[in-house]
């Protein structure tokens, strides 16, 4: 899996607060969003997100890893 599109898929649910949500901003099926996110998760050894069924929100290591992230995808812009 690609870790440059995962960070764009982690990002887009930070944002926009759900998988759902950014799933259908990007046109994907939430079950790739979500395997997305457990790549991130199973690759760097942390947990990203709290999830609920209500509820979705940031770790610790999600707040820092966004950060990461944004920095990145910014940097990686065209």
């Amino acid at each position: 899996m690609d870790t440059h599109t995962a960070m764009q898929t982690y990002a887009r649910v930070v944002e926009l607060g759900s998988f759902a949500a950014a799933a259908d901003k990007m046109g994907q099926a939430r079950s790739v969003v979500t395997r997305q996110i457990a790549y991130l998760e199973e690759k760097y050894g942390v947990r990203l997100l709290n999830r609920t069924t209500r509820k979705l929100s940031m770790t610790d290591a999600g707040r820092a890893f966004y950060a990461v992230s944004y920095t990145h995808l910014r940097a990686h812009e065209t």
